[in-house]
Order: structure tokens, then C-alpha cells, then sequence
């Protein structure tokens, strides 16, 4: 009999995750079901409840919850703990495990998928909100030269710089601190996209030849990719590739195999 899995988040219509754990199950044989739940903002808790009780066995979790996930699981993993913030949740009969996997999502493409190296390079990552926490701690164990977090608020970026000091050579600035730097890697992790807006980046960022990452996707290049790319940036890669490594992260700790990637990208692509 199929098990269930389910993603929760608010909003949730737009999520490619069924999609993707559906082709998962199908490479691997694996007997799961996968839905999206639509949470009501108040409501995480009970939700969480309500799918354990039904015998629901794992959880990924999106926007807004990610925090209110770490305070509602038994256990948490080590890289779960760095992260502050939890996407999967393992449900067994000893309790609920959470961990997150979105940082291990973005550096295997990055680096497995695009290639792109981080070890001593000088990283830059645009935002310090959940999703910039979330996968800083995987950046670091990369080993970079320097990861610089730039934010509007600069106190916000201080703060999980100063958290993960220990990680590895980590500083905090505020946008206008960026004109005239150059990074080899930049990844932006702002919720601008979103708005289809911008960061508010200054003219003297220079861009040339550098690698930029947006961890959003969409079916066309994002306004930000669009704008790198006429900046003169090396490459522009969006975010895809790291949805799909993330879930195929989760897949592993649910079902014990992990499903390959690479058709599953190019099925999405398509």
C-alpha cells in the first residue's frame, strides 16, 4: 500500500514537488503518494498533527513555515540545528525528525550539475532571511575564500554572520557596502524575485565574469539572471536544479535510495 508524503506551505498551488516525487517513485519503484497541502497561516501545528494522525510519513515544508518547523519536530540533525529552519520532517513511531536538506540541494548543483566551484572563492549571497540561512552552513563546508552576506537591514546579516563564525571565514554588509567588490560567485537569495523586482544592488558591483545563482526559477530567466547576464556575468543559473536536489535529499532520508537527478531536471525543463 502506498505511503503518504505531502509538501505544506501557504501559498503551495505553484509547487513543482508533486511532480517531482511523483517521477521519483516511478524511477525507483518506490510505493509513496505526494501531495501539496495549503496551511492555513495560524494552523501549522494542527496540520502537522492532523497528518501524523492519518498516517502520513514525511513532510517537506515551504514558505512561511520553515521556522515553526524546527519547533514542532522531536529531534533535529545537526545541519538542522546550523540551518535554524526545517523543510523535511521524517515521521516513525519514535517521533518527528527534521532536518534541511536546502542547503545540500544548492551546493550539489552548483557544483555536481553546473561545475561551479566554491572552494576558495570569494561567494556573495544577496538577502538573510530563512532561505539564506537555510543553506549558508552547506556553502561554508565548501571551504570558500569569503562569504560576504549583504543585506538591506546590515543587523540581520551581522547576526548570521556572527552565528556562523565558527563555520569558516563568514562577514555581513549592507548593499551600498558592495559597489566597486567583485565576487566569483553570487547568489541571490532575496525575496525581490519574487516581485518581480530587483535587489537594491549599487551601480559599482561589478559583475564581469562572475557566476550568478537565484534561487528562484521560473519558466523564462528571472528578472535578476536577465539583469547578470547584461551586466556582462559569466553565467546566470536559477534555482531548479537545487528544488530538485533538495527533494531528491528528502527522498533519500524517507525511503533510504537516492533517485538520480539529472532526467528529472531535464523532464522539468521541458
Amino acid at each position: 500500500m502506498p505511503e503518504r508524503y505531502a509538501v505544506m506551505g501557504n501559498p503551495i498551488a505553484h509547487s513543482q514537488s508533486p511532480r517531482i516525487h511523483a517521477l521519483f517513485a516511478r524511477q525507483t519503484g518506490e510505493p509513496v503518494t505526494y501531495e501539496r497541502i495549503l496551511v492555513p497561516i495560524s494552523g501549522f501545528a494542527a496540520a502537522v498533527t492532523e497528518f501524523e494522525a492519518s498516517g502520513g510519513r514525511g513532510l517537506n515544508i515551504t514558505v512561511p513555515f520553515k521556522l515553526q518547523a524546527w519547533a514542532e519536530v522531536d529531534r533535529r540533525t545537526a545541519r538542522a540545528e546550523r540551518a535554524s529552519a526545517v523543510n523535511t520532517i521524517v515521521i516513525t513511531a519514535a517521533g518527528r525528525l527534521g532536518d534541511n536538506t536546502d542547503g545540500t540541494g544548492l551546493v550539489r548543483d552548483l557544483c555536481c550539475n553546473h561545475g561551479v566551484r566554491v572552494q576558495a572563492r570569494r561567494i556573495l549571497i544577496l538577502g538573510a532571511g530563512g532561505a539564506v540561512h537555510g543553506v549558508l552552513p552547506a556553502l561554508l563546508a565548501e571551504t570558500p575564500t569569503e562569504l560576504v552576506i549583504a543585506n538591506r537591514t546590515r543587523a540581520r546579516a551581522d547576526a548570521i554572520a556572527t552565528s556562523l563564525a565558527d563555520l569558516g571565514c563568514v562577514t555581513a554588509c549592507g548593499l551600498p557596502e558592495l559597489a566597486g567588490e567583485h565576487f566569483d560567485v553570487i547568489i541571490n537569495g532575496t525575496s525581490a524575485e519574487l516581485h518581480g523586482e530587483l535587489p537594491a544592488l549599487p551601480k559599482g558591483l561589478k559583475i564581469g565574469g562572475t557566476t550568478v545563482y537565484d534561487l528562484v526559477y521560473g519558466k523564462a530567466p528571472t528578472a535578476f539572471c536577465s539583469w547578470a547576464l547584461e551586466q556582462g556575468a559569466a553565467r546566470a543559473l536559477d534555482g531548479l536544479g537545487m528544488l530538485v536536489e533538495q527533494a531528491a535529499e528528502s527522498f533519500l532520508l524517507w525511503r533510504g535510495i537516492r533517485p538520480q537527478t539529472a532526467p528529472v531536471i531535464q523532464a522539468l525543463r521541458g
